[in-house]
């Protein structure tokens, strides 16, 4: 494997990890104010369908995204009614709101392009395209010159191979969800919103007893992981594929939900959690088969990887992660 592979992989690193990462940082906004959200996979795979089809109605993609931003906040805010307000089982409301999105998305793609529960195919003006970024090698300089993207890229030093190949040429998306760990620490340990945010997950009835609104700041965290799980879903179908086609995410949401709990409730370790399962998923892709000597690894066992670890992760043999201690319990005010 040359260099400049190893660099093609992890730039698929990269796209495959952002939708993860966009949705473990939902997750942690969320249940760092006490509300476990198993929906994720259903927020993003409604995002997902309804930003491709508004992108292919309209031929723009920046109403596709605030059309799945919008979807994603609707089920997040019958979330968030179903587990703040009625104070009911946040495990199951999550669970419904999964089977929701699987059947809703499929069942109004049918009615309105009647193509087997598909979106059209996005155009150029419908995604969300790579940002050549100043003096890196991009399409434009392969079309220039009449060449191969990768033969200029590889004719280069190394320092442009990485600058070129792994830094520039991803869309605004990729960029947003890698700017926004840093945003997510600064909000939860540097402003008063995050401390009452952390507080509420920890001990909703001493922020109570400050005179802070309990519901206010979960239904504030549920709207933010709308959003994040909305933009999540929106990079699925406009920017890392070019359209909706059914159960698209493919388990990202329940994956993210390991990282999270893998990077035990904390922004940077989620980021390299994200990361790590974006890795797999981009050597799984890559290679149909890998060899260890005679040993040979199919690629089945690569595709399965990630969810492989997702189980062990789960099952508590990284660690044991503790999870905020007011996590999945309903506050009921003291009268």
């Amino acid at each position: 494997m040359d260099f400049l592979t190893i660099i093609q992989v992890l730039d698929s690193t990269i796209r495959l990890a952002t939708p993860l990462l966009l949705a473990c940082l939902a997750g942690l906004f969320s249940e760092r104010a006490g509300i476990f959200d198993i929906g994720l996979e259903g927020k993003m795979l409604a995002a997902a369908f309804f930003s491709a089809a508004v992108a292919a109605i309209s031929g723009s993609v920046w109403l596709g995204l605030l059309a799945g931003i919008v979807a994603s906040l609707v089920l997040a805010a019958l979330h968030g009614l179903a587990s703040i307000t009625f104070r009911g089982n946040q495990l199951i409301s999550g669970v419904a709101i999964n089977f929701l999105a699987a059947g809703m998305t499929v069942l109004i793609a049918q009615d309105w392009f009647k193509q087997g529960g598909r979106t059209p195919s996005l155009l150029t003006q419908g995604r969300f395209g790579g940002i050549e970024l100043p003096f890196a090698i991009g399409p434009s300089d392969a079309a220039a010159y009449g060449r191969p993207l990768s033969e200029l890229i590889s004719e280069t030093n190394v320092v442009q191979q990485v600058y070129s190949e792994l830094i520039s040429g991803h869309s605004i998306l990729v960029y947003a969800a890698f700017l926004a760990v840093p945003l997510t620490w600064w909000i939860l340990f540097r402003t008063r919103f995050g401390l009452r945010l952390r507080a509420v997950g920890e001990n909703p009835a001493a922020v109570d007893t400050a005179g802070v609104s309990v519901v206010g700041l979960r239904y504030a965290a549920v709207a933010i992981c709308g959003v994040l799980c909305g933009i999540a879903g929106a990079y699925l179908a406009t920017a890392l594929q070019a359209g909706f086609v059914k159960d698209m995410t493919a388990g990202r949401g329940f994956i993210a939900l390991a990282a999270l709990i893998f990077a035990k409730w904390r922004p940077w370790h989620a980021l390299y959690a994200c990361l790590l399962f974006g890795f797999l998923q981009a050597v799984a892709l890559r290679y149909q088969n890998i060899h260890l000597g005679s040993f040979v690894i199919p690629v089945q066992v690569m595709d399965a990887l990630p969810y492989i670890l997702t189980v062990v992760i789960l099952a508590g043999f990284v660690g044991k992660a503790i999870p905020p201690r007011a996590g999945g319990e309903p506050y009921v005010k003291e009268r």
